[in-house]
């Protein structure tokens, strides 16, 4: 059994790079148009088994050409798509415009990412002793019943909350580790953020429906670990921005496949802080390394190349 299952969607990445996002009613002149694997799930799914995480993933996607695209690009990446099911809806896709600073603007299409249910959940096997990583572009009702399912089987679950929306109390209960960027955390709370001290008066309120640990990223300033004892601020990787599509992904993959290597060291009370640390330096790196590169899953850097750039 894999250490790392991932619930989540499968897209289709249609991306254009343009010199600026169009305004309304405008029309704009795009280079090349690129057909790049993505979708949340499937990102993290990738980052992780690239820097040598044992990785199965669950989803849909549809009979298409899309579909056999996804499903081969998973296989390659040495995912394991024994949980993918086909669907008669089209696979999920993202239109995605990335502007001259690396900025980008997305719409998505669910498709089959809108048909994982509660029984595709249950019919899995779930890692005990590893980790559950989900996202919100599939139904909330099959996010909330994988997180129980991993609370049953002992699984610990890191919920990264995107697309932001309205979440149960008990689905953040459930979450050991909820992962935002400062948008996410802001639409989340119905607070303003702004700035490091506004995100950890945001995330304490996240703790109070919950949630065991809430880490923010926040892009070039790094990330911010917040549990009811601690605040700490972990720095970055100055890099050339080229493009931030998946950071956030390579960031979460890195962050799951270090806490995985760092397992005997949670158990350790006074180590545990250390760990957490840790891990999210190295989910930093893994999400500024992604940013030096164009696309989504092409972005994700593997074991040997994160190696090279640590050092």
């Amino acid at each position: 059994m894999s250490d790392i299952l991932v619930v989540g969607s499968l897209n289709a990445d249609l991306v254009v790079r343009a010199a600026r996002f169009p305004k309304p009613g405008e029309t704009i002149s795009g280079e090349n148009l690129h057909v790049i694997p993505g979708g949340k799930g499937a990102n993290q799914a990738v980052a992780a088994a690239r820097l040598g995480g044992n990785v199965s993933m669950l989803g849909r996607v549809g009979g298409d050409n899309f579909g056999d695209f996804l499903l081969e690009n998973l296989k390659s990446n040495h995912v394991d798509t024994s949980l993918i099911q086909r669907d008669e809806a089209s696979t999920g896709t993202a239109i995605i415009v990335v502007d001259s600073n690396g900025q980008n603007s997305i719409v998505l299409s669910a498709g089959a990412n809108g048909k994982v249910t509660t029984a595709d959940v249950d019919r899995a096997s779930f890692p005990a002793g590893g980790l559950l990583l989900l996202q919100l572009e599939i139904p909330i009702p099959t996010v909330l019943r994988a997180a129980q399912r991993a609370r049953e089987s002992k699984t610990r679950v890191i919920l990264n909350p995107a697309p932001a929306q309205p979440l149960p109390d008990e689905l953040i209960s459930l979450t050991d580790f909820l992962i935002p960027n400062e948008t996410e955390l802001s639409l989340l709370t119905s607070m303003d953020v702004t700035d490091i001290p506004s995100a950890e008066t945001a995330a304490h309120s996240l703790l109070h429906r919950g949630a065991k640990h809430v880490i923010v990223t926040l892009g070039s300033k790094g990330a911010l670990i917040v549990d009811k004892q601690t605040s700490t601020h972990v720095d970055t990787f100055p890099v050339e921005v080229v493009d931030t599509t998946a950071a956030g992904d390579a960031f979460i993959g890195g962050f799951a496949t270090k806490l995985l290597e760092s397992a005997s060291l949670l158990a350790i009370p006074k180590d545990q802080a250390l760990a957490l640390q840790n891990a999210v330096r190295f989910g930093c790196a893994c999400g500024a390394l992604a940013t030096t590169k164009f696309g989504a899953q092409p972005s994700l850097p593997t074991k040997e190349e994160l190696e090279s750039f640590l050092k």
